[in-house]
């Protein structure tokens, strides 16, 4: 590969960045600086509180302008990540079930060899991501700090991440092999319906525990990385068990 450092990584790799309901619009503007100066311009706001296209917003984009101008509003996290294959929350806080998680430069080191489009969540500025946005990530990722007490503010978050994205997308092999096709986000959300349709069918859901017991499979099939044959494969036993129970 010729030139790196003068190509834009969108070209390299399809990484999108989402921000989640985030209340001041100069937190984007500035996100968006972070973004383009490592090469990343894929944008997608999820309810922004304030307007995104202010004053304030544009100011501390500085040349990144373009960025914030071409960035997607979506209604739901889900619909920011329908058409991703590997999405990955940012988290700093320990949750009620363990779920795979990983450092900045652990997760880019796995992204290159990723398909895309791939997505990365940044939660709320005061409380970041709720449990159930969490568990639409296949992993999280904490970006470690010196004091437990302090935390990056978004923009930095979303340097730290782009920046280590960007040197392994550099230092990765012309000839990396990429895996996949990988089942999307939308995809993966239709097999737990379909998988939950199918379980209380055959009477395995129970009690108090049928919500985390739901949670536990979601674990699993995001850890298994399914591609699309296989979850096909998976719809088509829910199916047949579905059409076969009483």
């Amino acid at each position: 590969m010729q030139k790196k450092w003068g190509i834009s990584m969108q070209d390299i790799h399809p990484v999108r960045f989402v921000l989640v309901e985030t209340t001041h619009p100069g937190n984007i503007g500035s996100a968006a600086r972070a973004m383009k100066t490592m090469g990343f311009h894929d944008l997608v706001l999820v309810n922004p509180k304030g307007d995104p296209a202010s004053e304030e917003a544009v100011a501390l984009a500085s040349s990144a302008s373009d960025v914030l101008k071409a960035a997607t509003i979506c209604s739901s996290i889900e619909e920011a990540i329908a058409d991703c294959s590997w999405v990955i929350a940012t988290s700093m806080r320990s949750r009620y079930l363990d779920w795979p998680v990983r450092t900045p430069r652990e997760m880019a080191k796995q992204l290159v060899s990723e398909e895309g489009p791939i997505a990365i969540v940044f939660g709320r500025e005061r409380n970041g991501l709720t449990n159930d946005e969490l568990q639409l990530a296949h992993l999280h990722v904490s970006i470690p700090s010196a004091y437990e007490t302090l935390s990056l503010n978004l923009a930095q978050a979303v340097q730290v991440m782009a920046y280590e994205c960007r040197s392994q997308l550099l230092d990765a092999p012309t000839n990396q092999v990429k895996n996949g096709p990988y089942a999307t986000s939308a995809e993966l959300e239709g097999l737990y319906e379909h998988w939950e349709a199918m379980l209380q069918q055959v009477g395995f859901l129970k009690g108090n525990a049928e919500q985390l017991t739901m949670v536990r499979f979601k674990r699993l099939f995001q850890r298994a990385r399914l591609e699309r044959i296989e979850l096909n494969m998976l719809r088509g036993v829910c199916k047949d068990v579905l059409k076969a129970a009483p």
